[in-house]
């Protein structure tokens, strides 16, 4: 994909995960952003998505890391939380003074809302907003987009795929536990939380629900449904228009946060 101008790349480890910083000119390191990548828990990589994560760090002025997290088969929940826990304190021990805020897309998404979930079970410091793209926040498929939009979404014209993924990542565990399918977690006290979601996706009950949950919980909550969109078309930001609009209003959404 095409990488945005401006935007100075490097690999690094950040409590023991591998990933690749983002930062925008002038970036200060007082605004950090850390990205968890989609690939429904048994694929992708810093690498996949480097070109969102630098197009996410341009358009809000937050120096961004795309962190990789061990995936299944190999590796099954939780390890994938017990990464992105490790990698969010390791930011916060580097940087305690930083707003860091999270992101994520589609597993991603997920994972960063079981992240914000694990972080306030162990009462650990919070995110300062969240960000998802099309998250994928029911594990045991039950929402009714899976089956009504499947044949307009040109991801998954079937649940094949994901129930394989989900039942990889899940290992022995229910397909409905918490940190698993955040869908049926306790969302109270979640940061103030933006969810942008196609209107063409299978996934799209995931964002709607997950938003009303949070929107129940007390949490601020804005979700966006883009028309005549797939999963995840922020990936060609840069290409067309509404992929554009959607990444530059994810950077309007994360600037309020942003360390001055």
């Amino acid at each position: 994909m095409k990488m945005p101008l401006g935007v100075l790349s490097e690999e690094a480890c950040i409590g023991g995960l591998q990933g690749e910083w983002h930062r925008p000119a002038n970036a200060e390191k007082s605004s950090i952003l850390m990205y968890l990548h989609g690939g429904a828990y048994v694929l992708g990589s810093f690498r996949t998505h480097r070109s969102l994560g630098a197009s996410l760090a341009r358009a809000s002025g937050f120096s961004t890391f795309v962190a990789n997290y061990r995936l299944a088969p190999e590796d099954p929940f939780p390890a994938a939380v017990d990464d992105a826990v490790s990698a969010y304190m390791a930011l916060k021990d580097e940087f305690p003074k930083a707003s860091i805020a999270i992101a994520g897309d589609s597993a991603g998404g997920g994972l960063s809302l079981a992240l914000a979930i694990s972080l306030k079970e162990r009462g650990l410091p919070a995110p300062v907003a969240m960000a998802l793209l099309s998250p994928w926040t029911d594990l045991s498929l039950s929402n009714a987009t899976h089956a009504t939009k499947a044949k307009v979404d040109p991801f998954f014209p079937n649940t094949s795929v994901l129930r394989g993924a989900a039942r990889a990542y899940a290992g022995g565990n229910s397909l409905t536990h918490p940190l698993i399918s955040p869908q049926f977690a306790n969302l109270q006290g979640l940061p103030p939380t933006l969810i942008h979601v196609g209107e063409l996706e299978t996934l799209l009950d995931d964002s709607l629900l997950i938003a009303q949950r949070l929107h129940a919980a007390g949490v601020n909550v804005i979700v966006h449904v883009f028309p005549r969109m797939w999963h995840v078309w922020q990936a060609f930001a840069g290409h067309f228009r509404e992929a554009d609009e959607s990444i530059n209003e994810i950077g309007e959404f994360l600037k309020r946060y942003r360390k001055n």
